[in-house]
């Protein structure tokens, strides 16, 4: 048996972990404000921002703060992130092609 590579299993991790791939999914249409996300996602804003820090933290979105009046806050995918496009683009698309409603509403046919 093959032992998985230690990269792939910490990348596979950071993109199961719940509401990841949502907001990257977002920030894949550019800069959002957390009120923005905070709107568009089904996701309370306590959780929003641990994965918001969480991402940040490992590089993959940038936080940009904007001297204005009020401070603005905006998000943004950083390079690494961006390089997450193909991946989330084909797993959107197999999902559309694979994934039935039934399966979605839990009501699978046996």
């Amino acid at each position: 048996m093959t032992q998985l590579c230690p990269r792939f299993e910490k990348a596979m991790v950071l993109l199961s972990t719940r509401w990841v791939g949502l907001i990257l999914f977002e920030l894949l249409k550019g800069a959002k404000r957390f009120s923005e996300m905070e709107t568009d996602l089904p996701i309370s804003g306590r959780l929003l921002s641990d994965r918001l820090k969480l991402l940040e933290k490992e590089g993959i979105v940038k936080r940009n703060i904007y001297s204005e009046f009020p401070v603005r806050i905006e998000y943004t995918l950083s390079e690494k992130g961006k390089a997450l496009e193909p991946v989330i683009t084909d797993i959107q698309r197999w999902a559309e092609e694979y994934i039935t409603t039934d399966e979605i509403t839990g009501k699978e046919m046996e």
